[in-house]
């Protein structure tokens, strides 16, 4: 599993990465900047926001 992680770090520290990281960064805060996107995103987070990993049930 650490083989994986490090090509991840390695990748996301190359300039190819951090073109890659800046491209998805802008689309997600261009797609956040919708009114109607933020609503769908505020509705996930309400949905999954509360859940703090200490023992919940997981909804069916």
């Amino acid at each position: 599993m650490a083989g994986i992680l490090d090509k991840l770090t390695r990748f996301a520290r190359s300039p190819k990465g951090q073109r890659a990281i800046g491209t998805a960064s802008r689309k997600a805060q261009e797609y956040a900047s919708r009114p109607e996107n933020r609503a769908k995103i505020g509705k996930l987070a309400s949905r999954f926001g509360g859940r703090g990993g200490s023992g919940g049930s997981t909804p069916r």
